[in-house]
């Protein structure tokens, strides 16, 4: 059972994209165990029913973030809802091995249209609500954002873009009291290989292999990198902002 975060977030409105399992519904399970009202988004309906069963702060909102509507239509089901929004978690994302000698430009446009542009207009749209609450944005990367990733390093560069986001919003945003942070996780235990089209023994051998690499010898939980998800979006973590912090088991430093 994970343990309960210290941060409080009673009356807090959150927008936790991906909420349908992994890193995005132990952030959502986390968020609302801290006392927010959280409106957990994803394209599986019964991934995200799932989720929401589990806690009674949780809404499921089932909606395609790559949809032209779709960022104005989740901020305001969430503004509707509840009256304000305190804090937009860009998890969704797609993980895609796509060597450079099958690269095609529909690879790269689906891409980065769920990793950069769908993030770009959900934190858009929540904008207006974000100034008048103060609130935050945490963008989730991973730790390929900022080292290299052969074999698929259209997946590194759209979290490098997403990073570099996460820096410029956060100047840009700074003066209506919004701070913008990322958090870059190492390879999680999640459905993101198995989402990516690899065969089971492929995805069994890739994750045997990544924990060779990780110094602390093992992949992360989902609900490690929620807690620290939740210290990023904590109000009472009021002077840090354009940060991107990695946790990926001393991954990096390899």
């Amino acid at each position: 059972m994970p343990t309960q975060p210290y941060e409080d977030f009673t009356g807090k409105v959150v927008v936790v994209t991906g909420a349908g399992s992994g890193i995005g519904r132990a952030t959502a399970h986390a968020f609302a165990r801290a006392g927010a009202h959280v409106l957990g988004v994803g394209r599986r309906k019964d991934a995200l029913a799932e989720t929401a069963a589990e806690h009674a702060g949780i809404v499921a909102h089932a909606a395609d973030l790559c949809a032209s509507d779709a960022p104005q239509e989740v901020i305001e089901a969430a503004v509707c809802r509840w009256g304000r929004l305190d804090v937009v978690v860009n998890n969704a994302g797609a993980t895609k091995l796509m060597p450079l000698a099958e690269t095609t430009a529909d690879g790269i446009a689906a891409l980065f249209g769920l990793n950069v542009t769908a993030p770009s207009l959900l934190a858009h749209a929540a904008l207006p609500h974000l100034r008048q609450a103060k609130g935050s944005i945490v963008n989730v990367s991973s730790t390929y954002g900022h080292r290299p990733m052969p074999g698929a390093a259209h997946y590194a560069a759209s979290k490098a873009a997403l990073e570099q986001l996460t820096r410029s919003w956060a100047v840009e945003l700074a003066a209506d009291g919004i701070r913008v942070n990322a958090l870059a996780p190492g390879p999680t235990e999640s459905q993101a290989l198995t989402a990516a089209g690899l065969p089971e023994a492929t995805v069994e051998h890739i994750k045997q292999q990544e924990a060779t690499r990780i110094p602390l010898g093992r992949r992360g939980e989902p609900d490690e990198v929620a807690t620290w998800i939740l210290r990023l979006a904590d109000p009472a973590t009021t002077w840090l902002t354009g940060q991107v912090l990695t946790l990926d088991g001393g991954l990096e430093l390899t």
